[in-house]
């Protein structure tokens, strides 16, 4: 019998968002051991401000941590949940991506329907009205389409669809820092997607949110960002391009920083000058239009010479990677345990995390990060 993955969580913990029936911190990597996650075979999560979604080989759903909203899905308004419980509602689909907000949930099936729950009070959730949701509900807007993949942000949600040369990117909720990219005008809020605009020359195969940050990266490898800018750039109403010779695969959006991870294994920062960055040489660059990003303007991530890296993944101030070596190096906000350090102090450089397990064992990582929190899922 095939030995399923690990799952390891540690930083915040008072709202049950570590998934290990406790409300304290964490401050280095601890093995959850409950038995919806023992007896399942998780191939992804998703995580938010405080609570948590897992996908299973076999397409169900869990979910933990503060349900305040209706954000884990169980049909009920709840605190928190301090252990994973199915979604039981989701179970008739077979569910292939999830995503997680500040208050709000989505899920995309594998025939291309979307649902969503939780905090409605921006239009997060599209279904054209501001009421929050306990259970998912399916996003009749798509009824038509596929959707392929959906990602939220603090009160936004970006939606990509598939097999669609153009009008691919859609968004709702929050806009008023730009995020949504769906006009060149500020706009407040609204409760039913509409086109991204700015992509007509562009296939888009992969969307990152975060904060009021929204993130997408085309088949050719180029990275658009839009929303609220990066230090010492001004907010974008419409995505645009990094200018940058690298080809990326993969973008993580915190709330000051973003971490791009390029298919040669290099990882960069942008934005900050915030907990954990690199340097602080934005302070003093004069404000500037996000399409004058220069290559200059990302900073490589030091100490990783002559190493590829293979996964990242960004909290609300800290970050994380995955080396091809199997090494899990953190750095940024520390004060909840978040980095696995052993201590609730901050890094501005990344080090290499313990999970007190013989990673000669292990032939896969990949990490996740919520705002004050990380998890990570070792495959044998």
């Amino acid at each position: 019998m095939e030995e399923e993955e690990r799952v390891w969580s540690w930083g915040a913990g008072t709202e049950g968002q570590l998934g290990n029936c406790s409300l304290e911190d964490e401050v280095s990597p601890q093995l959850i051991r409950q038995p919806p996650l023992s007896v399942s075979n998780i191939s992804s999560l998703a995580c938010g401000a405080a609570h948590v979604i897992a996908i299973t080989s076999s397409g169900k759903v869990l979910s933990w941590g503060r349900g305040s909203s209706g954000q884990l899905g169980h049909g009920e308004f709840v605190n928190n949940s301090l252990y994973p419980k199915p979604v039981t509602s989701l179970d008739p689909y077979f569910i292939t991506n999830v995503s997680a907000g500040w208050s709000h949930s989505a899920f995309v099936s594998d025939t291309g329907c979307l649902f969503t729950c939780g905090d409605a009070s921006f239009g997060q959730l599209g279904h054209g009205d501001y009421t929050s949701r306990c259970s998912p509900a399916k996003v009749s807007s798509f009824d038509n389409r596929r959707v392929a993949k959906v990602a939220c942000g603090m009160r936004h949600s970006l939606v990509l669809l598939e097999d669609c040369s153009s009008n691919q990117v859609y968004g709702f909720g929050s806009g008023k820092r730009g995020q949504l990219g769906i006009s060149k005008d500020r706009v407040k809020s609204i409760n039913l997607p509409q086109v991204v605009s700015g992509f007509e020359d562009a296939e888009t195969v992969d969307i990152a949110a975060n904060g009021d940050h929204s993130a997408a990266i085309s088949v050719d490898g180029n990275l658009y960002i839009w929303g609220r800018g990066f230090k010492g750039y001004e907010d974008a109403n419409s995505p645009r391009r990094l200018n940058s010779t690298s080809s990326f695969t993969k973008v993580a959006l915190g709330w000051n920083h973003a971490l791009t991870l390029t298919a040669a294994g290099e990882v960069y920062m942008i934005g900050g000058n915030h907990l954990g960055v690199l340097s602080n040489h934005w302070s003093t660059s004069s404000a500037k239009q996000l399409h004058d990003l220069r290559e200059a303007n990302m900073e490589k991530v030091p100490g990783l010479d002559d190493t590829k890296v293979v996964d990242i993944a960004a909290g609300a101030e800290h970050s994380i990677l995955v080396t091809d070596n199997g090494e899990i190096k953190t750095w940024g906000w520390g004060e909840h345990g978040q980095l696995g350090l052993g201590d609730p102090c901050d890094r501005a450089r990344p080090v290499t995390v313990n999970l007190g397990y013989d990673m000669d064992d292990v032939s896969s990582i990949r990490v996740y990060c919520g705002s004050g929190f990380t998890f990570a899922l070792t495959k044998p």
